[in-house]
């Protein structure tokens, strides 16, 4: 397919695919002219693929491009595909440059990262240092007992147990993927696209308990049929 029918079936404007090419974000096409390329399915992947990263995930161009060099640096190994779509764990080049990890890990320690570590460790989840959902889960920790709450880590393990088996959904959807960047963009649906349906749904369900449990809708209000 010529350039503009790669933007038409990826959404994408002619100019920004060309820029996504010099900019070796996109392999160049099959050279048919002098100023002239076909491109091809695995054009249309990567394009979404990086459409959905800057778009959706907020990267920009040079992080994007590095994303996608380290995916096809490492070569078999779909946890740490997994784990780079994500932004949680480092690139092996970042690991053999010695790195520092990002600046959320730089900041003071929230008070209740010890009881996340605990949560964690009951869990039996290897985690990366660097990923950002313990920091959040320590700060809520903190905030709770800040307030006097009676909910600690260990009340959050019911709810922990839930997120276990949300991720067994997530990562079986990636099993039947071969090609890597085909799995380092399905890490990216099930595990960002689909979270605020994850929330959605969690509100609907709420919403409908809530009826079940406390009374009916008031008059006048809508139900589901």
């Amino acid at each position: 397919m010529k350039v503009s029918e790669l933007g038409r079936r990826t959404g994408v404007q002619v100019p920004l695919i060309k820029y996504y090419l010099r900019e070796g974000l996109l392999p160049p096409g099959r050279a048919t002219a002098a100023n002239q390329a076909e491109y091809g399915e695995d054009h249309v992947h990567r394009l979404r693929f990086i459409r959905t990263l800057i778009g959706t995930r907020g990267l920009s161009v040079s992080a994007t491009k590095e994303i996608l060099d380290a995916i096809t640096a490492e070569q078999e190994d779909l946890h740490q595909v997994f784990g780079i779509a994500l932004g949680v764990r480092p690139t092996r080049m970042e690991e053999d440059a010695g790195t520092e990890p990002p600046a959320k890990e730089q900041a003071p320690e929230p008070a209740g990262l010890a009881d996340a570590h605990r949560l964690i460790a009951e869990m039996g989840w290897e985690v990366s240092r660097g990923n950002p959902a313990a920091h959040t889960l320590a700060e809520v920790l903190a905030a709770l007992a800040d307030l006097g709450a009676d909910i600690d880590w260990r009340g959050l393990l019911p709810y922990a147990r839930l997120a276990d088996s949300i991720a067994d959904l997530d990562v079986g959807q990636m099993s039947g993927e071969r090609d890597l960047l085909a799995q380092a963009e399905r890490a990216v649906l099930v595990a960002v696209l689909l979270e605020p349906a994850l929330l959605a749904l969690r509100r609907l369900a709420q919403e409908g308990k809530s009826a079940r449990h406390f009374g009916g809708g008031r008059p006048g209000e809508a139900t589901s049929t």
